[in-house]
């Protein structure tokens, strides 16, 4: 139930709120688009909020709100990203002169920490919410022995806040199974219908691509990185070649494994970082989604390729076996399956009539997400924690 957000922040406190995260402005991924969002119906809505994160020289978005930036390192394997190494004295002082009321912390890193600590000493109530999915990260990139460890560091994190905000049931559900956290909310995500459409569809935009109007487009939108399970998606799109299909890949995104991604897979489409506009356009004029990874804790692009009227397969994963409606608005199948993913984007490629079906049942579940319910469900998690503390 909906807990009457003004009257338990008016009777307590007025809602002044510091956000930490890892990621802000420099880079567009899920965490950047989410906090953006959020600070800016925030703003709107009159709360006053400072946002502290890393900085790079260049800001990849028009961030919302006011950002402080905190002392910053290229992270080692992943310069495209920026590891915190603390608050800083300069941040701590627009800290101490801010007086917050709240803190919302969105990831588990050295600022993650300072902030845990700094709420400690000053009384101040800590929700933190879940984002990505760190532990599932370790064996794409050799380090699998290391997974234990995280999964302690995690719980050791996430039980330190006095609430913990995730973005689907199935990822509640997982996290509070594996102990991270006392106190869990669902904090989901919304989509701008507006933006993502089936009515941006594109006829150019196929055209300027060399699609023609009979080809059957099978969409990957992501950023390029290991975690994204990029073996699954070659092995998928190369066996659905092998059995003769007429279809189109294309690859929407950028990132690190651009170029080896190419090389296998020469006959795909690949488009480079796209937004706005151009990624709703990328969506509407596509037939159906595919998206193989297992590190989502909710799936923005498989929202957005719902709103946009696209059937999907997806890993039977946290965020997408919250979004997918199996067998009705698309297929959830298990990330080691490649037979059955080719088999079910075969049966997509093939008959029209399901294809459209599915989409049309996918564009009416995505808009059950809204900006405005989402909003509602973490303006509830603050301003309870605020009546409670």
């Amino acid at each position: 139930m909906d807990l009457p957000t003004t009257q338990l922040e008016s009777s307590h406190r007025p809602l002044r709120l510091a956000i930490f995260s890892g990621v802000y402005d420099y880079i567009v991924d899920g965490v950047a688009v989410t906090l953006n969002r959020l600070v800016e119906q925030l703003e709107r809505d009159g709360v006053e909020v400072l946002v502290f994160a890393p900085t790079a020289k260049h800001s990849a978005l028009d961030y919302a709100g006011t950002l402080v930036s905190v002392p910053s390192i290229p992270m080692p394997g992943r310069r495209e990203y920026r590891a915190s190494v603390g608050l800083g004295r300069s941040a701590k002082k627009r800290l101490d002169a801010f007086e917050p009321t709240l803190f919302h912390i969105a990831a588990p890193d050295i600022l993650g920490w300072r902030a845990l600590f700094y709420a400690r000493r000053h009384n101040i109530p800590v929700l933190a919410s879940y984002h990505t999915r760190y532990e599932t990260y370790f064996d794409y990139y050799g380090a699998g022995f290391a997974l234990s460890l995280a999964s302690k560091y995690l719980r050791n994190f996430y039980s330190k806040a006095d609430r913990v905000c995730a973005p689907t049931q199935s990822m509640a559900d997982d996290i509070e199974q594996a102990g991270y956290g006392r106190d869990i909310v669902v904090w989901a995500r919304g989509v701008d219908s507006d933006q993502f459409s089936p009515t941006k569809r594109s006829t150019k935009w196929r055209q300027d691509l060399g699609i023609g109007s009979d080809e059957i487009v099978v969409l990957f939108v992501s950023r390029l990185v290991r975690e994204k399970n990029l073996g699954v998606l070659v092995d998928v799109l190369s066996g659905l070649k092998a059995r003769g299909l007429a279809f189109r890949a294309v690859v929407v995104g950028d990132g690190p494994e651009r170029t080896s991604l190419e090389a296998r897979l020469p006959e795909a489409i690949f488009t480079g970082f796209q937004g706005g506009d151009d990624l709703a356009r990328a969506y509407a004029s596509s037939d159906i989604f595919f998206f193989a990874s297992l590190t989502e804790t909710f799936g923005n692009v498989t929202l957005e390729a719902m709103a946009s009227a696209l059937p999907a397969v997806c890993a039977d994963a946290t965020g997408s076996r919250s979004l997918v409606d199996q067998g009705v608005t698309g297929f959830l199948e298990p990330a080691d399956d490649v037979g059955a993913m080719i088999d079910r984007l075969s049966e997509f490629v093939q008959n029209d009539d399901l294809r459209r079906r599915m989409g049309d049942a996918a564009l009416v579940r995505s808009a059950t997400f809204t900006k405005a319910a989402a909003y509602r469900q973490v303006r509830n998690a603050y301003a309870s924690l605020l009546e409670t503390h």
